[in-house]
C-alpha cells in the first residue's frame, strides 16, 4: 500500500489553481457564528478526538504529521498551539518555534534547520514559523539574503528557485509517510492594532510586546502580497494550505482543530495485532505474572 495520502477538503484551503487573492479572503468568520462558549465546546470534543487518534497514530508507526503555522504577530499561533494540543501525549507532540537563524543554520541550505527538526514516524510535528519564512520575511527583507553568503545571487530567481525547493521537499514528505497540513491565520491590521495595545497597556502582557513587531506592521502590504505569492505557490494537494480567518480565535481554533481530526480520522490507520502464535502464549504470560513472587 503506498503511503502517499491526500489531507480532506475544506472550506478554508488555499484552492491549487494559483488564484487566491488575500484581499477576498474575510479576517472574520460570517455572522451568526457559534457563541463562544459553545466553540470551546467544540474545541474540547475536538481535542478529545485528536488525542484518541494520536494513540493510534503512534501505535500504528506508519505515518507523521507535520502542522505548519504561518500568520503576523499577534496573530494567534502560540494559543492555537497550545488550545488545539493540549491534549495530546507530550511524547507524540514536538513543538519547534524558528526564529532568526543563528551562524550555523545559515552555513547550510535553508531547509536543513527544520528538516532537522521534523516528527519523527507517530508523531505530530508543529512548527510556529518555518522555511516559509525564506520566502517572507526574507523577501520582505531582502538585505538578510547577503548573510546567507550564497555562492551565486540573482534576485529575481531566487524567489522561484526557492518555492520550487520548498514544494519538491514537500513532496518528499508526503511520499515518505509525512502528512503536511499548512495554517495561514489571516488576521487583520485593525485587529492586529488592537491586540497590540491591550499588551502595552496590560501589565501581564508587557512581556508580548516587541518594538519588532511595529516593524512588520509598516511593511503590511508588502507581507500580504508575500503571503499571497507564498500560498498560491506552494499549495498543492499533498502539502495544502488552510486560510483561516484569525479575529475570532475561538472560531479559528475550532476550524483548526476540526482540519487536524478530519486528516487524521481519513488516514488509514491500524492497531498493530499480534500473530496467532504471540496470543497462543499469551496465557503463559498470564500464568507468570499470576505466579510471581512478591
Amino acid at each position: 500500500m503506498s503511503v502517499e495520502f491526500t489531507p480532506p477538503a475544506s472550506d478554508f484551503r488555499v484552492p491549487f489553481d494559483g488564484k487566491f487573492s488575500v484581499s477576498d479572503h474575510a479576517t472574520a468568520p460570517a455572522e451568526g457564528v457559534d457563541d463562544r462558549k459553545a466553540l470551546e465546546k467544540q474545541l474540547r470534543k475536538s481535542v478529545k478526538r485528536i488525542a484518541d487518534l494520536q494513540k493510534k497514530l503512534y501505535a500504528d508507526n506508519r505515518f507523521s504529521v507535520l502542522l505548519v503555522f504561518q500568520a503576523m504577530d499577534a496573530a494567534g499561533k502560540d494559543g492555537t498551539i497550545r488550545a488545539v494540543m493540549s491534549g495530546v501525549n507530550p511524547a507524540g507532540c514536538q513543538v519547534h518555534s524558528f526564529k532568526s537563524p543563528s551562524d550555523e543554520e545559515l552555513d547550510h541550505d535553508f531547509l536543513w534547520r527544520t528538516a532537522k527538526a521534523l516528527p519523527e514516524r507517530g508523531r505530530i510535528g508543529i512548527f510556529n514559523r518555518s522555511y516559509y519564512e525564506e520566502v517572507l520575511a526574507v523577501r520582505v527583507n531582502p538585505a538578510f539574503l547577503d548573510k546567507q553568503r550564497l555562492p551565486s545571487l540573482n534576485e529575481s530567481a531566487v524567489w522561484g528557485d526557492r518555492f520550487e525547493s520548498i514544494r519538491e521537499h514537500e513532496k518528499h514528505l508526503t511520499r515518505n509517510g509525512t502528512v503536511v497540513l499548512k495554517f495561514w491565520l489571516n488576521v487583520s491590521k485593525q485587529e492586529q492594532k488592537a491586540r497590540f495595545m491591550k499588551r502595552l497597556t496590560n501589565e501581564d502582557r508587557y512581556w508580548k510586546f516587541s518594538k519588532h513587531d511595529l516593524g512588520a506592521r509598516k511593511g503590511w502590504d508588502t507581507y500580504m502580497d508575500a503571503y499571497q505569492t507564498l500560498l498560491n505557490e506552494t499549495s498543492r494537494e499533498n502539502a495544502p494550505w488552510f486560510a483561516l480567518p484569525a479575529d475570532n480565535k475561538p472560531y479559528m481554533r475550532v476550524q483548526v482543530a476540526k482540519i487536524i481530526e478530519n486528516t487524521l480520522e481519513a488516514l488509514p490507520l491500524a492497531w498493530p495485532q499480534k500473530t496467532p502464535e504471540e496470543l497462543a502464549r499469551f496465557g503463559d504470560h498470564i500464568e507468570f505474572l499470576n505466579n510471581e513472587a512478591g
